[in-house]
């Protein structure tokens, strides 16, 4: 429990010297190591309700490649649901991860991830997302940190690049049941906070799992339920995300 709380003090020292992006009801916390020839299919989901807003449901569903002992390369089928409306396709993303140090040799495991994404909404232009992705162990704990910067190229509306984060703490209990907690978080501007009221910060416990099917078959499992740091009564999270790996 002390190891617990001590790697919980130092994810809040980071969040607070970190900085943010921009996160839907199905996003999730990137981690960098790679498994070269681990194939997977990936199903994430989740919902968000903000202040005086309808709520906001989003999923995807992707299929992944380790293609390299380095990257991991996935295609996913995006869909979205707001407004009271019904669920309609939102948009194609690829996203690539990159393992840029050997798993355990430093104190630090480091890799980058970048995202490309094309809205169904063409007047959006083309969505990219890219950063570095750190991760550390202390003890039984994991901890990840990973700064994100987000913008949409050739849309209609010039838009400037914005900056994000996400952060998670999880103590591995057992393989089948580990809990901890994440958080999601955008600041505005790269080059400019916005004010501290116009920011987002979302964060709540979490669970995750790994159930061996036999041979190379896993069914991998993490949720969380995050509270909005500038209206937890009335904003809130939950998401999911379920993976085959074969």
């Amino acid at each position: 429990m002390k190891q617990l709380i001590g790697a919980a003090s130092a994810v809040a020292a980071l969040v607070l010297t970190a900085h943010n992006a921009i996160a839907g009801p199905a996003d999730y916390v990137y981690t960098p190591t790679v498994e070269y020839g681990e194939r997977e299919i990936d199903f994430k989901a989740g919902t968000a309700k903000k202040t005086d807003e309808a709520r906001e449901s989003a999923a995807s569903i992707g299929f992944g490649y380790g293609a390299t002992e380095y990257w991991f390369t996935e295609l996913y089928a995006k869909y979205k649901r707001e407004n009271g409306s019904g669920t309609f396709f939102d948009a194609v993303e690829w996203e690539n991860k990159f393992q840029l140090t050997e798993t355990g040799k430093y104190p630090v495991d480091i890799g980058f991830i970048t995202e490309i994404e094309r809205p169904q909404d063409h007047s959006e232009g083309w969505e990219v997302k890219f950063g570095p992705l750190f991760q550390t162990d202390i003890g039984k704990t994991q901890l990840n940190l990973n700064i994100l910067f987000e913008r949409n190229y050739r849309a209609e509306e010039a838009n400037p690049m914005r900056l994000g984060y996400q952060w998670q703490a999880k103590y591995r209990w057992k393989p089948q049941f580990e809990f901890g907690a994440q958080g999601f978080g955008d600041v505005g501007k790269w080059d400019n906070f916005a004010p501290r009221a116009e920011q987002s910060h979302i964060f709540g416990p979490a669970v995750f799992g790994k159930i061996a099917l036999g041979g190379r078959q896993f069914i991998k499992y993490n949720a969380a339920y995050l509270i909005d740091a500038n209206d937890a009564k009335h904003s809130n999270t939950f998401r999911t995300q379920v993976e085959y790996e074969f």
